[in-house]
């Protein structure tokens, strides 16, 4: 579904039918987290590192930190892959093991070294 900012994200969910208004992000929070609200969807990281990484063993959960004195906010993605269980610390580029496990991959990178020199 479409973000109030024009993203896509499979997380955000909207129901303005007959009178509802409803605006929810689905993704699971980090306990503690702040609450969320539509506007911080401008700055989610979320929809990019879908869009760059389409694992089936990634999970994603969302931690939104209030900024110094309350004002702002501060969105992490906190990354980890259900597969190996290990977390992941660049979400962009997915899980290093699940990676090693793809030759196709491999050779991919090969060509960009390649090309690079």
């Amino acid at each position: 579904m479409q973000t109030p900012d024009g993203r896509e994200c499979h997380f955000y969910y909207e129901d303005f039918h007959r009178g509802r208004n409803v605006q929810e992000c689905r993704i699971p929070k980090v306990e503690g987290s702040a609450p969320w609200q539509p506007p911080l969807c401008a700055k989610c990281p979320v929809p990019a590192i879908l869009q760059a990484n389409s694992s089936t063993y990634l999970q994603l959960k969302l931690h939104i930190k209030p900024g110094f004195l309350g004002f702002g906010r501060k969105m992490i993605a906190v990354a980890s892959c259900t597969k190996h269980q290990i977390p992941i610390e660049n979400p962009y580029t997915g899980c290093p093991q699940c990676n090693a496990e793809r030759p196709g991959l491999s050779i991919f990178a090969q060509a960009l070294e390649d090309l690079d020199d």
